[in-house]
């Protein structure tokens, strides 16, 4: 009950300074982070979780599974198929590249063997966007940033956990059940996006009949049945929750608008609690001595996975599209590690393989140097085009933008009105571009 009474009044904390975070650099994903550091074994020891401990796998998924699956409910499929080719480059050569790149620091600078190496580098792959929420949750950022940086993040997590696994059953004699083969983790994968696409399906089918229809207060239920009913199946089946998830939620908006729209206040609100769940237990493993265990090589890597790898990665990916040079530098930076590496890094030390703790010890530090980064730059960087309304805009413009991610829409600023602090008004001509607006001047004006 110490880790319950925590949370709560880490939450109030946070709600309470959700305001200014939503204009400063204060974030409030870090003030859960630290909060967890702060009253773990190493600062007050109020709470004891140990990487083993059961409490921190199940956070960790179910937050994942969480913001995929709202995040999905914000992927608009008719502009996705006009505009899937920044997305697929991201995916099949920026990602890629991250992958390979990290392997190489975390071999020459940390000095663990290549295919340990490899398994960092594919943990740390997967992006998250739930820590630019400045970025993906701003509708006057240009829709293609946005929707290139959600879908990149929403499926990136599916794709890495073959690798992974792969990757921990070629490192060494594991622990339990860890070896997978191919064929095991393709069927993982298909069962996963199957299950996505006909659950969906055959839920909205059911809900046409005349007499299965639900009521308007029990309509926003309707969605997180299907999300509850997905989690225990995938995890019955060993069919990938993750991409599940993610393709649920797009079949779901797709097929179901008004379920979407019914849902989302109430799907919004559970994926920031799942997730600020999730970053306190993750902020208790951060002990003073995860981070003396690590080298001086380990930080050196850290470093140059957030400020070099990612980037790079993405830029050459990015290579004669039709983004500006400021959507590429942006698209670039905003490449923050979060649940999926939480929860496969987990899955690296539990395996019990050769060097997996100092695997886990860089992949830990790494996580949490790129959320303190990434978190905490995100508005002031999203400032440059000349936004001035706070994410938490609802309406019904997502369809020319593919994408709107729920993890950016959280933390609106008291007093915001129905369009985020934008003047209403009819609009006749369409909107100046960002990098034209002078001072004192916003996009939309």
């Amino acid at each position: 009950m110490v880790l319950v009474a925590v949370f709560g009044a880490a939450l109030l904390i946070a709600v309470l300074l959700s305001g200014l975070a939503a204009r400063t650099v204060l974030s409030t994903s870090l003030l859960f982070l630290v909060g967890g550091a702060l009253v773990s074994d190493g600062f007050l020891g109020l709470i004891h979780v140990t990487p083993d401990s059961g409490i921190v796998g199940v956070t960790a998924d179910l937050a994942l599974f969480a913001v995929l699956f709202t995040d999905g409910m914000h992927v608009s499929l008719p502009a996705l198929r006009r505009n899937w080719r920044n997305p697929a480059r991201a995916l099949s050569l920026g990602m890629p590249l991250a992958l390979v790149g990290m392997a190489v620091i975390a071999h020459y600078l940390v000095g663990l063997d290549w295919t340990t190496s490899f398994l960092v580098g594919a943990v740390l792959a997967p992006t998250d966007p739930v820590f630019a929420s400045a970025i993906v949750g701003r509708k006057e950022v240009p829709a293609k940033l946005r929707q290139l940086l959600n879908v990149e993040s929403g499926i990136n997590d599916g794709l890495a956990l073959p690798v992974v696994l792969l990757l921990i059953a070629a490192a060494g004699p594991t622990a339990g059940s860890a070896e997978s083969s191919p064929a095991k983790i393709a069927l993982e994968l298909g069962l996963g996006l199957a299950f996505g696409v006909v659950l969906p399906l055959f839920v909205n089918y059911l809900a046409r009949f005349r007499l299965l229809g639900p009521e308007p207060k029990l309509q926003p239920l309707l969605p997180l049945a299907i999300g509850v009913i997905l989690y225990g199946l995938c995890h019955l089946t060993h069919a990938n929750p993750y991409l599940a998830a993610f393709s649920a939620g797009a079949v779901l908006t797709a097929v179901s608008p008004e379920a979407k729209s019914a849902f989302e206040p109430l799907g919004e609100a559970l994926a920031e609690l799942a997730k600020f769940a999730a970053l306190l237990v993750f902020g208790a493993l951060l002990t003073p001595q995860l981070f003396g265990d690590l080298s001086l090589g380990g930080y050196a890597a850290v470093f140059l996975a957030i400020v070099l790898i990612r980037p790079a990665s993405l830029l050459l990916s990015l290579v004669g599209t039709r983004f500006t040079r400021r959507e590429k530098l942006v698209a670039a930076w905003f490449g923050p590690k979060g649940f999926a590496s939480v929860v496969y890094g987990l899955l690296v030390l539990q395996a019990g393989i050769p060097h997996g703790e100092e695997a886990y010890t860089l992949i830990a530090v790494c996580i949490a140097a790129s959320i303190v980064a990434h978190s905490s730059t995100d508005v002031p960087i999203a400032r440059m085009f000349h936004v001035d309304d706070l994410a938490g805009i609802p309406g019904g413009d997502d369809d020319d933008t593919g994408s709107d991610s729920g993890a950016g829409r959280r933390e609106a600023a008291p007093g915001d009105g129905p369009e985020g602090g934008r003047v209403a008004g009819p609009r006749t001509a369409p909107a100046p571009d960002p990098a034209e607006a002078g001072p004192g001047r916003t996009a939309g004006d």
